[in-house]
């Protein structure tokens, strides 16, 4: 097995199989190019970019079938899980998006005649976003279909895995989140 900076090196692992898949190849490639060079984190940052972007090409299958694009989704999700109106702007802290694009949104859904708006009685510039009852049928019609998905895709990791794999990334992303990971310039 051969180490470098305390790390495997790709396709050769300590306790499990060799690692196969395009973020290895991408690792080699630049492991030629610049072979002083550290890859590890590629080895992370690159598959969790990688399982991401298949995943989110796979779940927006269901979504397609609803006539709703992910961001909608997303949207219709954070208004049906919190129970209550929200406003735009909690709704882009929700989702992580801008307030033009919430905006956008907004207005598609009521149109749609998923989502209602309505002003605020004391701040006319702030307005209450709800759910109507059509947009909470279709959440919860297609909430199911999603976490099918989701299920089958995690059915190839054993349930221990599945846990431990949880718990990393619960740990990476609360990093994140609190600005620990992030490098300061």
């Amino acid at each position: 097995m051969t180490v470098t900076n305390g790390r495997p090196a790709t396709g050769d692992t300590a306790t499990g199989p060799t690692r196969e898949d395009t973020v290895a190849g991408v690792v080699g490639q630049w492991k030629a190019v610049h072979p002083g060079l550290d890859t590890g984190p590629m080895e992370i940052i690159g598959r969790v970019t990688r399982c991401a972007a298949l995943l989110q090409q796979a779940e927006d299958a269901p979504l397609r079938r609803a006539g709703l694009s992910r961001s909608e989704y997303e949207l219709l999700g954070a208004l049906r899980r919190t129970g209550h109106e929200l406003t735009p702007g909690d709704l882009a802290r929700e989702t992580f998006s801008s307030g033009a694009a919430v905006t956008k949104r907004l207005k598609q859904l009521t149109e749609r005649g998923l989502v209602e708006r309505r002003g605020d009685t004391r701040d006319r510039r702030v307005a209450h976003v709800r759910l109507t009852d059509a947009g909470r049928a279709l959440v919860d019609a297609v909430l199911p279909e999603q976490l099918a998905y989701e299920t089958a895709v995690l059915s190839a990791l054993d349930p221990a895995v599945q846990d431990r794999l949880a718990g990393l990334l619960a740990e990476l992303l609360g990093r994140l989140e609190t600005g620990a990971g992030r490098l300061r310039a």
